[in-house]
């Protein structure tokens, strides 16, 4: 079984993105669904933004210092493209979803207030045609996102409680199944999806 895990500090980095990412989600879900709450819910979307685009570079800095632990050797090749490329995946849409963000209020010369009288900077000129675009782009990358974000609680379901392979483990705070073993099944069915 794989039993390497992660830091610490990467851990609490996961979690704490985790938390932060899935609240902004669907704090942007609430933001298109009502209008008398968007204000409120505008003034927490924007520096959480900002906040999960400096933790994803804390994060990814800690990432080429600390590597993550290697996958199971018996991992099925088909599951190890995919847990690579998902995670590729995932840190690019931490960067571009709130980049585009502040690209496209700085192109509508929205305010983009983090506390009290500090603002951002904008990042691109000002221009309608390059708003309406951005926000566009902005929706598509952050339901990409979510469903990305789904994708990967899914999978990480998938190793804690039907392959029992330790990936779980090596993110997680506890052990899930730690001295039960897989059923032969598991085994084979990810041995399998390795064959489609």
């Amino acid at each position: 079984m794989h039993t390497q895990r992660f830091p610490a500090f990467s851990r609490l980095l996961h979690w704490l993105m985790a938390v932060m990412i899935v609240a902004m989600l669907f704090i942007g879900i609430g933001m298109m669904a009502s209008l008398t709450d968007y204000h409120w819910l505008v003034s927490i979307h924007r520096p959480l933004g900002i906040a999960i685009l400096i933790l994803a570079a804390v994060r990814l800095t800690n990432r080429m210092l600390n590597p993550a632990p290697a996958l199971p050797s018996d991992m099925p090749a088909l599951l190890r493209v995919a847990a690579h490329g998902s995670h590729v995946l995932l840190y690019a849409l931490m960067f571009a979803v709130p980049l585009v963000g502040w690209g496209m209020l700085s192109a509508e010369r929205y305010p983009i207030v983090l506390y009290g009288a500090l603002n951002l900077p904008p990042i691109l000129p000002q221009s309608d045609m390059l708003f309406a675009w951005l926000r566009t782009t902005h929706t598509v990358l952050a339901v990409l996102f979510f469903v990305t974000v789904l994708a990967h609680v899914a999978a990480a379901m998938m190793h804690a409680l039907v392959f029992r392979d330790g990936v779980f483990e090596s993110m997680a705070s506890v052990r899930i199944g730690a001295d039960t073993p897989a059923p032969p099944h598991a085994a084979a069915a990810a041995r399998s999806t390795a064959d489609l």
